[in-house]
């Protein structure tokens, strides 16, 4: 894909492009219970950055959209994105972005391998799978050079 347009959702959509790729193959290539404790710790890393890429997009995306962000919080943008029925035509669950978040927000203040084997079933299981549509979402847009 390629991202001639300045406009700063397209700019953070391929940075996130990126890692959520890098975070995806991690997690499609073994089986969780093979990683080391040390590949857990990367893959847990890769999910929060990607989680921050994530949620910024869609903060670019309805900015650009003409709506008016008065405090960017990931809970903020959440809410505005699901009140605007974008979450809705992504096809995303907005309680599960916000479990997302708050699992985000667990794992940045913990150092627990048990929760961390438990927050990487999470990611497997339900996260990634959000990350997913909101992935095809802005590929759509990409490819159709909505804006």
């Amino acid at each position: 894909m390629r991202f001639d347009d300045d406009i700063r959702w397209k700019q953070r959509f391929q940075n996130f492009s990126r890692a959520f790729t890098l975070l995806r193959s991690a997690l499609e290539d073994k089986e969780l219970d093979s990683f080391s404790d040390l590949e857990k710790e990367g893959i847990i890393q890769r999910f929060e950055y990607t989680f921050e890429l994530a949620w910024k997009i869609w903060k670019d995306y309805i900015e650009y959209s003409g709506a008016v962000v008065s405090e960017a919080t990931p809970r903020k943008i959440i809410k505005q994105c699901a009140a605007s029925g974008i979450f809705q035509s992504a096809g995303i669950n907005p309680d599960l972005y916000i479990d997302m978040m708050l699992e985000r927000n667990m794992l940045s203040h913990t150092y627990d391998f048990e929760r961390f084997a438990q927050a990487l079933l999470r990611i497997k299981e339900r996260y990634l799978a959000v990350l997913d549509k909101q992935y095809d979402f802005f590929v759509s847009k990409v490819l159709r050079n909505d804006e």
